[in-house]
């Protein structure tokens, strides 16, 4: 996985865009912005990761995102056309400061979005119904594409069926130096998962003695180091549990646990049921 920082370019002249996108399946990209972004997915299956947050997606998935959360769309099983699809909107920086919201009537809007620096995903039927406005939104301009932009949020609004995806981070967006620290460490973990992480490797990455690296990936993440990686770790295993066959036992070492019973105990921890019970349920 290789981590990278975009500037998403939206004109002068408008508030938010909507495009429709071809997501690459051989991408390996986990990026961030400092846009919101409401992706929909339209074709293709995979694995989304959102911060810390591991899990499978697939057509109908609908995320809001908040600025500065790692993200990634990685396609496993694309369309007919050999690609996922999504429709994704992002919103010019700094949005949520500007007079764009800025009105008692959209405070429950305003309020969404705060809560959007976890990723927050949308599902059942009115979700739906938002996605549709999503998709004419490509044919709209000026005030039209505004109103039916206002709709949508109206929509997410009423949409009971909402889940957090990850804890947020405390990085400060004008820090880009922490932010690039954060990003080098979180590369680490992924490349290194079944093979072992090391504290002394993951801190002298960025230049830090084990007990300053710790204070610091505390402060900037809301978590300790080791709690980042054991939630990586048993997202991966829900996602192996979920998607295919292969025996717990397995799923156990390739997730970085080399004791089952260990592994066992932090996936109850974390997802509050035994990984058998997790597959059994997800199945069912």
């Amino acid at each position: 996985m290789r981590f990278v920082y975009e500037k998403i370019d939206v004109p002068h002249n408008n508030s938010f865009i909507t495009r429709t996108m071809k997501m690459d399946p051989h991408s390996d990209k986990i990026h961030f912005h400092k846009n919101f972004e409401l992706n929909y997915i339209t074709s293709g299956f995979g694995r989304r990761i959102v911060g810390s947050n591991i899990s499978s997606y697939a057509p109908g998935d609908m995320v809001l995102l908040g600025p500065n959360i790692s993200h990634c769309w990685e396609v496993i099983e694309p369309g007919s056309d050999g690609h996922g699809e999504c429709v994704v909107t992002h919103f010019y920086e700094n949005i949520l400061v500007s007079d764009f919201f800025n009105i008692p009537e959209l405070e429950g809007v305003v309020n969404l979005l705060k809560q959007a620096e976890y990723g927050i995903q949308f599902t059942g039927d009115i979700a739906a119904e938002a996605a549709d406005s999503l998709r004419r939104m490509n044919s709209l301009k000026g005030l039209e594409k505004y109103i039916e932009m206002l709709n949508v949020f109206n929509l997410l609004l009423s949409i009971d069926e909402r889940k957090l995806l990850a804890l947020p981070s405390a990085v400060p967006e004008n820090n880009e130096k922490d932010r690039e620290h954060i990003d080098k460490i979180y590369e680490y973990v992924f490349q290194n998962l079944e093979n072992g992480i090391n504290l002394n490797e993951a801190a002298s990455l960025v230049y830090m003695e084990p007990s300053s690296f710790c204070r610091f990936f505390k402060k900037k993440t809301n978590q300790t180091f080791m709690e980042y990686v054991k939630r990586v770790r048993i997202g991966i295993s829900a996602r192996l549990l979920a998607e295919t066959d292969k025996q717990i036992t397995q799923i156990c070492y390739e997730s970085g646990y080399n004791n089952l019973a260990n592994f066992n105990h932090y996936f109850k921890q974390v997802m509050n049921k035994t990984p058998s019970e997790y597959r059994k349920e997800f199945r069912s």
